[in-house]
């Protein structure tokens, strides 16, 4: 097993909104791929402080703060089915969120429990079995899932029999396709090569490592010790099993971050070569999320070393051969997730960018999100309200939303920008029966501007997303967010650098 080395260069260089999970100023000039092609990008001092601005990250149109209770269970029933009378159901997906955690990361913004008892996830699994057999009663047993993903929390906090009885409910209830993308993320800390196997002859392809960052001091200052050597050692056993794609997470903006520890972080992650990257900048919000409250806000790097982090991780990955994806992913050229890039086959969930086509999404477990058709609905957020509307025999829906026709056309439109880079006026056009001009003539003299500065180029036939425009892509998707327009207060969202 090669061995982290600090001082090797990465390649000859040097989260939080509201999708499952998960949760951004000085001039650089960086580089990163799209598609196949690697190009050149200039960010000026100015352009930054123009459009660095609060913003959602768009895994939903509209975003899951404008969900409303008044979407209640027998709106996601009906949803339901209205699903199995239809005629053609796709493969869905399924998210299943298991909210435990041995310890707190100071930099988390998810759904989480802090415990050591782990007798805890048993009594969770009873009431995840119960939820699944409620919405099969309603839309039947054995639909086809071409993408289960198992986050948290830490999924892996689960001993291996639960594991094991997790899928076998899973299994007994639906009907995992050959080729689907079945992932789970792991807490290195939590894992052997043993668990590992387990993972594997369970069913899961893909597997997501939280690493953040390789720095001791780093690690130690957001409460996350993992030394390097055990990721490498858990990469280097997952890829002798076979699984198909190994992601790695990444955070800067942590306390004690430097531009050079970062490096040092780069160049590790190029020795551990993971088939996928997620980049994510840290937002500090602690007035929101109380772990955030133990991070010395001293700590905190400077928004110019900030910025300086990106600039070099976008020019380390560029330079190491990965595509750019899209917002904080990349991915080797190989890997399926570029490969749906190149293609234009590229989705967005719930769960981030996908390979998956645009598919219902069967949200389980504390917290969890889903969509069914034109609809969107979110789980109970605490264990004691999601065990009571169970116990109660109930779906633990609390809040929700259906879709008008003017939000499908928009996530129509935004999915495309987020997605594809671009936005074709005929194809939505024909989808949607309007006149694009018209319907978006404000968005469309907004979007001038943008093209002013460079993000975007404007013709007759639509709108196409520039390199430097890739690199500011949600800024590009706000222009035609209804929802901001009206409402300008964006403090609940992340930077968008």
């Amino acid at each position: 097993m090669p061995r982290p080395s600090p001082e090797r260069k990465f390649a000859n260089a040097r989260t939080i909104d509201q999708d499952q999970g998960r949760t951004c100023e000085r001039g650089a000039h960086s580089g990163f791929s799209i598609g196949e092609q690697s190009v050149s990008h200039a960010i000026s001092d100015e352009l930054l402080k123009r459009f660095d601005v609060p913003g959602p990250r768009y895994t939903s149109y509209p975003t899951a703060d404008r969900f409303v209770e008044a979407f209640t269970e027998g709106d996601y029933i009906q949803a339901l089915e209205q699903r199995r009378a239809g005629s053609l159901a796709l493969p869905l997906s399924i998210y299943v969120h298991i909210p435990f955690c041995e310890s707190v990361c100071y930099y988390c913004a998810c759904n989480k429990v802090i415990t050591k008892h782990h007798e805890r996830a048993a009594e969770y699994l009873r009431y995840l079995s119960r939820e699944v057999e409620l919405q099969v009663q309603h839309f039947g047993k054995g639909h086809s899932v071409s993408q289960l993903h198992l986050g948290g929390g830490t999924p892996t906090f689960l001993s291996d029999p639960e594991l094991e009885d997790l899928m076998t409910m899973i299994r007994r209830n639906f009907t995992l396709v050959p080729g689907g993308e079945y992932s789970i993320e792991v807490d290195p800390r939590t894992v052997t090569d043993q668990r590992l196997q387990t993972l594997a002859r369970l069913g899961f392809n893909r597997l997501s490592f939280g690493v953040q960052d390789f720095d001791p001091a780093v690690q130690k200052a957001v409460h996350r010790v993992q030394p390097a050597d055990q990721v490498f050692a858990l990469v280097e056993t997952a890829r002798k099993i076979g699984f198909e794609s190994v992601n790695v997470d990444l955070i800067y903006g942590l306390p004690l971050q430097t531009p050079e520890s970062f490096a040092r972080t780069l160049a590790q992650v190029n020795q551990l070569r993971p088939d996928r990257i997620a980049l994510y900048a840290y937002a500090h919000l602690p007035s929101r999320f109380k772990p955030q409250r133990r991070i010395i806000s001293a700590e905190l790097p400077s928004p110019g070393d900030k910025l300086s982090m990106l600039s070099a991780s976008l020019d380390a990955m560029s330079d190491a051969g990965y595509v750019y994806v899209g917002m904080d992913h990349f991915a080797l050229p190989t890997d399926a997730l570029a490969v749906a890039k190149r293609q234009g086959r590229l989705h967005r969930n719930f769960q981030g960018y996908s390979t998956q086509p645009d598919c219902d999404l069967i949200a389980l477990g504390v917290s969890a999100i889903g969509r069914i058709g034109a609809t969107y609905s979110q789980n109970a957020k605490t264990l004691e309200d999601y065990y009571d509307a169970l116990d109660q025999g109930k779906l633990p829906i609390v809040r929700g939303l259906v879709l008008t026709r003017d939000d499908l056309l928009r996530r129509a439109v935004i999915m495309s920008i987020m997605c594809q880079g671009q936005l074709q006026y005929e194809s939505i056009e024909l989808g949607h029966l309007i006149d694009f001009k018209s319907y978006f003539a404000r968005e469309l003299e907004v979007l001038a501007g943008l093209a002013e500065h460079g993000l975007v180029t404007l013709d007759d036939s639509g709108v196409q997303v520039t390199p430097t425009g890739w690199y500011l892509v949600r800024a590009i998707a706000m222009v035609f967010d209804k929802n901001l327009q009206v409402d300008r207060d964006r403090a609940r969202f992340s930077k968008i650098i």
